[in-house]
């Protein structure tokens, strides 16, 4: 039986705010393994972020533990989360955070650059994600000259470019109409199958919820599964 990419567990998470402490995770515990696809669904505030940064080495959680790809990343010194965050994590957000001044093609190259995989292999991975998601038209447009739902296609792209093990994404398709925003999740939706990715997505579209293995619902700083 294959491991888990992603393991949670009793993982906590409290913010200090002027009228005190608020907890937001409660010890939550999640495995997420390889080709799965897991939702998490919520209202604003209710966590989801917050467990996807934790999930991602992008904060550290008050108590618990984050395992990626079978390793302890708890107790990892900033360079060491920065490497596998590089080489075997994903995201995509609501705001696609692309250079404004590059090319889509340089967009989806740059992560590959980053990691030192020498220029050919990075735009012709780039190419390769583009074509796929139906951009083979548009590789040397910048962001300004594509819709919403393009720039956010290469943003999905670009966070698949390294071959990570593991995809987060928060509420991907929150800023589409919703239309625009069905076509693009499709598309994550088959890339994620294809590659064979583990991921754990953020929701607030139950429509687009049912489309995946396992959901689960933030609720008081805990997971209460939904379905699968």
């Amino acid at each position: 039986m294959s491991s888990p990419v992603l393991s949670l567990r009793g993982v906590k998470r409290t913010y200090v705010t002027r009228s005190g402490d608020l907890p937001v995770l409660k010890g939550v515990d999640l495995d997420v393994m390889p080709g799965e696809i897991v939702g998490l669904i919520g209202p604003s505030g209710s966590g989801k972020s917050s467990l996807l940064h934790a999930a991602g080495l992008l904060e550290h959680p008050d108590g618990g533990t984050v395992s990626v790809d079978g390793q302890d990343c708890t107790r990892l010194s900033s360079r060491a989360r920065t490497k596998v965050r590089l080489t075997t994590i994903g995201f995509v957000y609501q705001f696609h955070h692309l250079l404004p001044e590059f090319s889509a093609l340089e967009n989806v190259a740059m992560p590959a650059m980053i990691a030192g995989r020498g220029g050919a292999y990075a735009r012709g991975r780039a190419e390769t994600l583009l074509t796929g998601l139906g951009l083979g038209e548009r590789l040397d447009h910048q962001p300004a000259q594509l819709s919403g739902g393009e720039q956010q296609r290469v943003a999905i792209a670009r966070a698949l470019t390294n071959e990570p093990r593991l995809l987060l994404a928060d509420e991907p398709t929150g800023n589409l109409d919703p239309e625009t925003a069905g076509v693009v999740f499709q598309q994550l939706y088959e890339l994620a199958r294809t590659t064979g990715v583990a991921a754990l997505i953020a929701t607030h579209n139950l429509e687009l919820a049912r489309y995946m293995d396992r959901v689960f619902a933030m609720k008081d700083g805990h997971l209460e599964k939904q379905r699968g």
